[in-house]
């Protein structure tokens, strides 16, 4: 396989205990939300775009989005918790560095688990109506879970770098968002920035050894994935929507077409933005130049 990277588990286990922090120090279990601001950035919400709604109605759609972004990462890390304790386990009395960076990664993603559930319930406690979610989210795990561990892994590299994206490129600098939902998107990026690198490192050891054959039938199974988070998103979609049509009161007329707006905008933000992140089609490229170029190939469809 070709060296694309210089990680490690030590480097990467010790950069991850300085980067780490409290939950009370990000959001406290009373804490309120500021209903007054965007919370999501606009490249990822599309929401200013929508003429259909006015100013206020764009703003309590933008809060809708990012209560969905905590809600499904939320979902996202509850599965990446068993993957990650099946791949620990069979080293268990090999490298001592690997499993302690893995079983570190594994607490970080749950306490980021807890973490999102207290943003859910803050949501919960300002926002006028109840906003539905897809779910049960064990069975979204175990419907992911099914898949080849390559594929399941690709899946997570991906979104552990898109989250990087994320918050480097469209929430940092973005002055119109609360403050608070950027601190907690800080605060997530500061742990996932060293989860990226240990799950490259997860794939790459799934990936050793591999046939060009297996490569192609995990990248199939990497795009079941995909079709399957996909038709999940398209129904949030339309769950966003009645939640707004609560929250504002009245019937939306081109309500379809503001679902597939919105469908397509949360396509690029769980996948399509993954699947173009540069570390990503690196990681891409050193297991098989094909398998880059077939998701460099599905990219656009998710743009």
């Amino acid at each position: 396989m070709i060296m694309y990277h210089d990680f490690n588990y030590q480097a990467t286990l010790s950069s991850s205990l300085r980067a780490q922090w409290q939950l009370d120090d990000v959001l406290r279990e009373d804490q309120e939300l500021d209903f007054s601001r965007n919370f999501m950035p606009e490249s990822l919400a599309r929401t200013a775009v929508l003429d259909g709604l006015n100013p206020f109605e764009q703003r309590v759609l933008n809060q809708i989005s990012a209560h969905q972004y905590l809600c499904i990462f939320g979902v996202v890390e509850e599965f990446i918790l068993p993957f990650l304790l099946d791949h620990a386990r069979p080293h268990l009395l090999g490298d001592d560095w690997r499993v302690r960076a893995i079983l570190n990664f594994a607490s970080e993603e749950a306490k980021h688990i807890h973490l999102f559930k207290r943003y859910h319930q803050a949501f919960v406690r300002g926002f006028p109506v109840e906003c539905r979610m897809i779910g049960p989210s064990e069975a979204i795990g175990a419907e992911v879970l099914r898949h080849d561990p390559l594929a399941v892994g690709l899946v997570i590299l991906m979104i552990e770098w898109m989250t990087q994206q994320h918050y480097l490129g469209s929430i940092r600098d973005d002055g119109d968002l609360d403050p608070l939902f950027k601190s907690l998107m800080k605060h997530h990026w500061m742990e996932e920035a060293q989860h990226a690198k240990l799950d490259t490192l997860i794939v790459d050891a799934l990936a050793e050894g591999r046939t060009e054959e297996q490569i192609d039938k995990a990248i199939d199974e990497f795009f079941e994935i995909g079709g399957f988070l996909d038709d999940g998103l398209k129904m949030q979609a339309g769950f966003n929507m009645d939640a707004l049509e609560l929250a504002i009161g009245r019937k939306v007329e081109n309500r379809d077409a503001i679902i597939a707006q919105q469908h397509q905008a949360a396509r690029w933000t769980y996948v399509g933005s993954g699947m173009v992140h540069d570390r990503f089609k690196d990681a891409l490229n050193a297991i098989s130049s094909r398998a880059a170029d077939r998701i460099a190939e599905a990219a656009p469809v998710f743009a």
